[in-house]
């Protein structure tokens, strides 16, 4: 028996007492959350966020809301909770993601570049509502975690395979130069999953979900998710297209971005490669620690990316030519 759903059944009865109720499962999530629609008798529906609290923590999702509400995004506003339960009510956003919208024919899709033009603005109103002190610092030990879950997870449980010192030196020095590069970049308020499966197609638009992991960070950070986002496949010129309108808005909007777009575009693509390389290592985990082997799916998509940005910088070029002999096993030990 599914214990906490009972639990959140009869949570739902002291909400709505006089009232049907009806839930379905309304998305799947890479954590220990689960979301369901709770469908009124009266044609209302609302989503329910189940969090057990021995895992998961519903209060920096309910500061975050807040935050975020305020800088002027459209967040689902939350209309009940118990943090000792974990379950909170939340407005319904609807069930077209970005991600399903970019997956219509051509003749019933939303237009792409209005989608992304109110996401850039929304993520822009978030940057300038941006002061420190109020969010975890995206910092040093943070951000070499992330890095590290490349050759934990990717490397050693998808792949198999064991690097030799002279490789290992390889990955510490680009990991060094990454950290480097972000570390210097100006910082503001980062969603850290700002992607087509969290952008919702509604009223104003988008709805952001999926922003409890929030952080104090680099500005390029959420852009990356966005642009070069592990479940959409663009190409390199689309990329640039939309960093561009990006940029002239946030220069414009009085944000820190570099005055000229190269450099500007230099730290987004370095701040895409420690993105990347934390998403395989992401992805790779969850199919051999959580039993979920559908992001494997994805990963080309990752690694093209993160092959095609190291092959376009000096620095990185010894990284590219390390992932290129891990892709066809040269040199490198298979684990047992």
């Amino acid at each position: 028996m599914d214990f906490r759903l009972v639990e959140l059944e009869r949570w739902l009865v002291t909400q709505f007492p006089a009232m049907t109720c009806s839930l379905s499962p309304a998305s799947a999530d890479a954590s220990f959350r689960r979301y369901f629609r709770a469908r009124l008798a009266d044609g209302r529906s609302f989503i329910v966020m189940d969090a057990p609290p021995d895992k998961e923590d519903c209060r920096p999702f309910l500061q975050v809301a807040a935050l975020f509400a305020a800088a002027g995004a459209h967040v689902p506003v939350i209309h009940a909770r118990d943090l000792a339960a974990g379950f909170l009510l939340l407005e319904d956003l609807g069930d077209a993601t970005y991600l399903d919208c970019l997956a219509r024919p051509p003749e019933t899709r939303p237009d792409p570049q209005r989608l992304y033009a109110a996401a850039t603005d929304t993520l822009i109103r978030i940057q300038q509502a941006s002061r420190p002190g109020v969010l975890p610092e995206y910092d040093r030990a943070l951000l070499e975690r992330e890095l590290n879950l490349f050759p934990d997870w990717y490397l050693a449980r998808e792949l198999r395979r064991a690097l030799a010192p002279a490789q290992q030196q390889v990955l510490r020095l680009a990991f060094d130069a990454l950290l480097a590069n972000i570390l210097a970049q100006p910082r503001v308020f980062v969603h850290r999953d700002y992607h087509s499966r969290n952008l919702m197609l509604s009223e104003p638009l988008p709805g952001v979900l999926d922003f409890q992991d929030a952080v104090y960070g680099p500005i390029t950070y959420d852009l990356v998710s966005l642009l070069r986002d592990a479940y959409v496949r663009r190409e390199e010129a689309e990329v640039i297209d939309k960093a561009v309108r990006y940029w002239e808005k946030a220069r414009k909007a009085g944000l820190p971005v570099r005055a000229d777009f190269a450099e500007f575009y230099r730290d987004f693509e370095w701040m895409g490669v420690q993105r990347q390389l934390k998403v395989a290592g992401i992805f790779a985990r969850l199919c051999h620690r959580d039993g979920k082997p559908r992001y494997l799916a994805d990963l080309p998509v990752v690694m093209q990316y993160l092959l095609a940005a190291c092959r376009r910088y000096r620095e990185l070029a010894p990284l590219a030519v390390l992932l290129d002999s891990l892709a066809e096993g040269d040199d490198v030990k298979v684990m047992t």
